[in-house]
């Protein structure tokens, strides 16, 4: 349950980051914290598929700082990434 709460938080961030760093990308903090909690949500969740002995650790109970980093890494990369595909794709279309 934790791994999910940082990756949601750090998605919320990422997105939020990314679209007050890219005018073009920006959705309105609302947006931009909403595509960034789907896309934190999602792309962590497959970071922690991908590698299973993250996953293993923080199921064990045995939180280590890599393991914890990975989330925030995997949930901020996830809600950028996700903010600028719907920024871009808002803004083609408002075109």
């Amino acid at each position: 349950m934790e791994q999910i709460l940082i990756n949601l938080v750090a998605g919320a961030l990422g997105g939020n980051a990314a679209g007050k760093a890219s005018p073009t990308f920006d959705l309105g903090t609302l947006g931009n914290t909403i595509a960034g909690l789907v896309g934190g949500g999602v792309l962590g969740q497959i970071i922690t598929m991908a590698w299973p002995a993250v996953a293993a650790s923080l199921q064990s109970g045995n939180f280590d700082v890599g393991s914890i980093l990975t989330q925030v890494v995997g949930g901020g990369a996830g809600g950028a990434i996700l903010t600028a595909i719907v920024g871009a794709i808002k803004n083609r279309s408002a075109a």
